[in-house]
């Protein structure tokens, strides 16, 4: 079984292989008509063969995407994560110009094969040099760097969205109302405000980013989704077969505690403070869809996430870290390693009914109670 986290990056990689493979076989159809009954190329004398490029050129564009996929969620997503959206788009647009060209020569020498019966570095060479001091290289060049920026376009907005956002946006899988069970966690700074004076609201920021930027790569290894970001509040969710398995809600928070934990000395070097959070959950069904004109985004409407919101805000009151409602703690299956308490019933805002609310924590003891 794959993890959350190999799964999102195989379903961030695969679009990229698509993308390139679509233009890539656009560019074997233009150049067909562009060649005409040519049985080869004029600039550089190289055998052309439609039936063997319309195989050869997909093929080459899908790898190539499927490369630069690879390489942008494993490396360069996170080298270049603090530069500004232009920047990034500029220099990894030119790192991947110089991955296409090295690429191209590589297709072109492999195409001269089929041509020359007797090898030799110059036979070989001699097409790959030609091809690139020839006028139409501009053109391919620029179909390429174009295909290039419209797979760094879509790599930024899928990072802004979320794969999975912009995916649905795609599919319009919420274009009308879809009702769906979830979990919802709504995570929450510690004396935000305190902090926030005490730093300055631009050092303060600057927190933020390293403290959402921390916490979010245990959403991630836990099949979570950061629905919003609220001021200092996270908003994560699941489907609820997601995030009952492997009890991947409950996991998912103690994993961001954690985090911060291991990234101690940076954030008391830098800021003086290490910064902490509580968090509620809560799960039942939702209606999620499609909203807005001048701007669209997929929200999720119903009492689920007024409850949540309201349960983290008993945390202080019950000097509990992590809440949960009653209708989650009944269908969990903790293990032996945490302890779970019921903190009583309680009247939250907006509810007709009391809820029993319980708290959940690290078992001291290596055991928990029952519900």
């Amino acid at each position: 079984m794959l993890s959350p986290k190999t799964r999102r990056n195989v379903a961030g990689v695969i679009p990229f292989g698509v993308l390139w493979f679509i233009f890539s076989l656009i560019f074997a159809m233009l150049e067909k008509g562009i060649i005409g009954n040519l049985d080869h190329y004029p600039s550089t004398g190289v055998d052309y063969n439609f039936a063997r490029n319309i195989f050869l050129l997909p093929s080459s564009g899908l790898m190539m995407g499927l490369l630069t996929g690879i390489l942008e969620i494993s490396y360069f997503s996170k080298w270049f994560i603090k530069k500004s959206f232009t920047k990034k788009i500029i220099f990894k647009s030119l790192l991947y110009l110089v991955i296409v060209i090295v690429f191209l020569v590589i297709i072109t020498v492999t195409n001269t094969v089929y041509t020359y019966d007797v090898y030799s570095i110059e036979n070989l060479l001699s097409p790959a040099w030609a091809f690139f001091n020839n006028y139409a290289v501009i053109g391919i060049m620029v179909y390429i760097a174009s295909i290039i920026v419209i797979t760094q376009f879509y790599a930024e907005f899928s990072q802004s969205l979320g794969v999975g956002t912009l995916s649905n946006f795609f599919l319009g899988k919420y274009h009308h109302p879809v009702e769906e069970e979830r979990i919802f966690m709504f995570l929450d700074m510690k004396s935000s405000t305190t902090i926030a004076e005490n730093l300055g609201h631009v050092s303060y920021f600057e927190m933020l980013k390293e403290y959402f930027f921390d916490l979010s790569e245990a959403v991630i290894d836990y099949a979570g989704t950061i629905y919003q970001y609220a001021g200092d509040e996270m908003i994560i969710c699941w489907k609820l077969k997601d995030g009952l398995k492997n009890n991947n809600s409950i996991e998912c928070f103690f994993a961001m505690k954690r985090a911060l934990e291991h990234q101690a000395e940076k954030y008391n070097s830098r800021f003086g403070l290490l910064p902490e959070f509580k968090a509620g959950l809560h799960s039942g069904m939702v209606t999620a869809g499609e909203i807005g004109s001048l701007k669209k985004e997929i929200i999720f409407t119903g009492d689920v996430l007024n409850t949540s919101a309201r349960i983290q805000g008993l945390c202080n009151h019950f000097d509990a870290d992590l809440l949960v409602s009653e209708d989650l703690a009944k269908i969990l299956q903790l293990p032996a390693t945490y302890a779970i308490r019921s903190v009583g019933e309680n009247l939250l805002k907006g509810r007709s009914k009391t809820m029993e609310i319980f708290a959940i924590s690290i078992s001291k003891h290596n055991s928990s109670q029952g519900i």
